[in-house]
């Protein structure tokens, strides 16, 4: 693997997340393992990955400049990075909220931030990172998974699209650390999934499902859906899953 000062490999690891938060790894580290044995993803779900063939890691970050108020725009910020990168290759990818990552309808990155405050403000963030780049057979238990090679047709040299990805990081980052969020709340709606179109919802409390039209997201990250009936509502996390179809 490519050599960088603020890369640290292992061959196998329970979770890179729970690696992350050792306190000898500072901001800009990064944690890659070919095999973990309890990668977890949003929701509670487990990760798993064919090993030496994806990327799987854990970055450290620690954005002391932003509220806890601010946290979702750090996930803006990693989710257009991933997007970025995937362009960098020809592959046009978009954001389904709240940061997973879709090409058509098959999901190619998992996300998961979790995040330490000090003082009401945001002080260690841990981004576990899961990205499909070689891979091309995966467990059928898994409803809409794809990768950079299913897409494009040929394999991918890891090496170079982990330069291209922690650089786009690195440069999101340093954008919402310079210049607020404004400007990455613009570009995450352009990138939304299914923005603008119907779509199928479930309420995950009840188990009832709906269809509405994606209007955007709040600053906060409430998802916004325009009903049947022409009202506007907002929805946090855990309050609405899509409905996808295999």
């Amino acid at each position: 693997m490519i050599e960088h000062p603020s890369f640290h490999y292992l061959t196998e690891t329970t979770s890179t997340n729970d690696d992350a938060r050792d306190a000898r790894y500072g901001h800009g580290e990064l944690i890659l393992a070919e095999r973990q044995t309890a990668g977890r993803g949003q929701r509670g779900h487990k990760w798993s990955s064919g090993e030496g063939l994806n990327l799987t890691f854990s970055l450290v970050l620690e954005p002391r400049f932003l509220p806890a108020s601010g946290q979702f725009l750090l996930s803006e910020a990693v989710s257009l990075a991933l997007v970025d990168t995937l362009a960098r290759f020809g592959i046009g990818a978009r954001i389904k909220w709240t940061n997973d990552i879709y090409v058509g309808d098959r999901k190619i990155v998992g996300i998961l931030l979790e995040h330490n405050l000090a003082g009401g403000a945001l002080s260690r963030t841990i981004v576990g990172i899961g990205l499909n780049v070689n891979q091309t057979e995966f467990d059928p238990a898994l409803p809409n998974p794809t990768s950079m090679r299913l897409l494009a047709g040929r394999a991918f040299d890891r090496d170079e699209v982990l330069r291209v990805l922690y650089e786009r990081l690195m440069d999101r980052y340093a954008e919402l650390e310079r210049s607020g969020g404004e400007a990455l709340q613009q570009a995450y709606r352009k990138a939304l999934y299914r923005l603008d179109e119907r779509q199928r919802f479930r309420d995950p409390a009840s188990g009832a499902e709906f269809e509405a039209v994606i209007r955007g997201v709040r600053p906060a990250g409430d998802l916004l859906l325009e009903h049947a009936d022409g009202t506007l509502r907002s929805y946090l996390f855990r309050e609405v899953e899509f409905v996808i179809r295999r």
